[in-house]
């Protein structure tokens, strides 16, 4: 989900000074601004929960390349900033896709499983194609890699939309569109909260902790 980066990957001043990598940012933030727009339409109207909770995703990487690019240099208080209106925001829409995805579940909604199949496949290539151009830059610095390793788990995420559209056809019901939605809204809202906190630890001078600390401490 989105929450797979949160603000201590930003960038320090010197990291974005490759036109190459500039170029790649841009690009990503394009595609995936677009995809939102398209998967959150096409998720509206097929009545796919999936398909909502994936634009969500694209919507979190939108964000997090735009923060790369916008507050990359400033002093840490406007990047915390920054990522406290973004954890805010992917909180929020985390929320509300658990609240689709109940009312999805709770009237029986019966998603078009082609739409959902044609889209996911779409998003796929987007974020196969954005992980691709990304690659090269996997071995940079903490917010080159991770850009890169978020790309990549989108990738991973769009085969989940895949394969609720296959669960949808082949039982015949909702369930498999709900379980997968309620699943990355739920990263949502955990990924959100993380980039609170830690912005919020920032902002009062407290040291964050790593992503890779995170993960040392993070209970078993």
């Amino acid at each position: 989900m989105a929450g797979c980066c949160d603000h201590n990957c930003s960038s320090a001043p010197g990291s974005l000074d490759s036109p190459g990598w500039r170029q790649a940012l841009w690009i990503a933030l394009i595609l995936n601004a677009g995809m939102f727009v398209a998967e959150i339409a096409a998720g509206v109207a097929a009545g796919s929960a999936a398909l909502q909770a994936d634009a969500l995703d694209f919507l979190g990487d939108s964000a997090n390349y735009a923060i790369s690019l916008g507050v990359a240099g400033m002093a840490l208080a406007w990047r915390a900033r920054a990522a406290l209106v973004k954890g805010a925001t992917l909180f929020a829409l985390g929320l509300w896709v658990i609240g689709t995805t109940a009312f999805h579940a709770y009237f029986g909604t019966f998603p078009r499983a082609e739409v959902m199949g044609i889209v996911g496949l779409v998003a796929l290539l987007t974020n196969g194609g954005g992980a691709l151009m990304l690659y090269r830059f996997r071995g940079g610095d903490a917010n080159m890699r991770s850009v890169w390793i978020c790309a990549r788990n989108d990738a991973i995420g769009n085969l989940a939309v895949l394969l609720a559209a296959a669960g949808v056809f082949g039982t015949g019901t909702g369930w498999p569109d709900v379980i997968v939605a309620s699943i990355m809204g739920a990263l949502g809202i955990w990924g959100g909260w993380q980039i609170i906190r830690h912005a919020l630890s920032d902002l009062h001078g407290e040291p964050s902790r790593t992503l890779d600390e995170s993960r040392r401490y993070a209970p078993q």
